[in-house]
């Protein structure tokens, strides 16, 4: 009982630690898209370029935090797996899975990451990055339709959109591109979570 209490402590606060590098690269990703919001809106000639350019830079944030995210993942299952088949089966007073011991030994014999980078991409755009990306496409368009003025048509907006010799047609073709590329992304990861391990919360699988 003692060395499991111990063991479970030690899961805990190396999840808390991976979680603080979690938070960290999306407090990145939240002042690039501060500086790019404001660079973008800061006047009437300003280019609407930054909020572009921010998009490769929360790309390259998202893939890091995925990469972090696998991490974190191993120590919170680890000590998800041990509330769940030790603690709680204590605290019921009824016997918990039998082979729950096993399970945490090959874990520790042959440590290996419980979900795949495209999974933790996945995860980690549908629960932070859905909203970074909301606020960079909302203002994007936004910096089409009404700054500094609102657009007088649709050639007028097509104009605005045109970054040097790359005609508006193209860059707001990306644009839509971009912003429903990123929507099927989530969606298409939200499926593959619920197929997996049905509703938030009822899983207590390794992952």
């Amino acid at each position: 009982m003692g060395a499991i209490a111990h063991l479970y402590r030690g899961e805990v606060y190396r999840s808390t630690i991976w979680r603080t590098r979690l938070d960290n690269t999306t407090n990145w990703s939240i002042v690039t898209m501060g500086i790019a919001l404001s660079s973008t809106f800061s006047s009437p000639d300003a280019s609407s370029l930054p909020l572009i350019l921010v998009g490769m830079l929360l790309t390259v944030f998202l893939m890091f935090e995925a990469r972090r995210y696998r991490y974190f993942n191993v120590w919170r299952a680890r000590a998800r797996w041990m509330e769940v088949h030790f603690y709680a089966p204590i605290l019921l007073g009824q016997p918990g899975r039998a082979d729950w011991r096993e399970v945490m030994a090959r874990d520790y014999l042959h440590p290996q990451h419980h979900i795949s980078f495209l999974r933790a991409l996945q995860r980690r755009l549908r629960r932070t990055y859905v909203w970074i990306l909301a606020i960079q496409c909302a203002a994007y368009w936004g910096k089409l339709a009404i700054h500094p003025t609102p657009a007088q048509s649709v050639t007028h907006f097509v104009e605005r959109a045109a970054i040097g010799p790359v005609s508006g047609w193209l860059v707001l073709a990306c644009g839509v591109f971009y912003t429903f590329g990123w929507i099927a992304f989530a969606v298409f990861g939200y499926v593959q979570d619920q197929a997996k391990h049905g509703a938030r919360g009822r899983g207590s699988g390794m992952g």
